[in-house]
């Protein structure tokens, strides 16, 4: 076979990365904020997670809670963009096949792992997305008006624990993936993970 054929095109493989971090980003900034108070004195600039890196100005005062819920928000809804784009591109574009050396039940192992993870990529953003917009908030990206929100309290609870239960699944799903391609790193010594380098 000849390289284009086992690897990734560049596309996929920026895609692929940037989700990557996008998502454990989100988890971390979740936990994070999930611990902030919900009666805290309002802030007109923010030390990012107070790492003295970078101090986001903000149009108008803000508790930290609402800041880091908003930036989640806005977060989400551009990794769902990116998200969007990469299924696209996994539509129109054919991936490399599977290396020969794959047993039976690995092939069947990484294609159902592979299929589960898409669906999750999706189905996290947008139940985050269907909960943000049924509370009386809505979303904001990046401050922008982006959509209103609908003050559902029922359909908002019932996305707050869809959101958190596809949280999990996709967090042991990506830690098997994980796992698998460190087994054939270290394991196997195959090529697997060059497939999804820019190298």
């Amino acid at each position: 076979m000849n390289q284009a054929s086992t690897r990734y095109t560049k596309t996929a493989i920026v895609l692929h990365w940037l989700i990557a971090l996008g998502i454990f980003a989100m988890f971390a900034l979740g936990w994070y904020m999930s611990e902030l108070p919900k009666e805290a004195p309002k802030q007109i600039a923010y030390d990012l997670f107070d790492w003295g890196i970078y101090t986001w100005q903000l149009a108008e005062a803000a508790s930290p809670r609402t800041f880091y819920f908003n930036l989640h928000k806005s977060i989400g809804v551009t990794i769902l963009a990116l998200i969007i784009i990469r299924v696209l591109w996994r539509i129109t574009h054919r991936p490399p096949a599977l290396l020969t050396t794959y047993k039976a039940w690995e092939r069947k192992l990484a294609t159902g792992t592979h299929h589960l993870l898409y669906l999750l990529m999706v189905a996290l953003p947008v139940s985050g997305l269907i909960m943000a917009v049924s509370s009386k908030y809505g979303v904001k990206w990046f401050g922008i008006d982006f959509i209103g929100g609908l003050d559902n309290k029922g359909m908002r609870e019932l996305f707050k624990e869809v959101h958190e239960v596809v949280g999990v699944v996709i967090l042991l799903v990506l830690i098997l993936h994980i796992l698998g391609a460190l087994k054939h790193k270290f394991v196997d010594k195959d090529t697997t993970m060059d497939r999804m380098s820019l190298k």
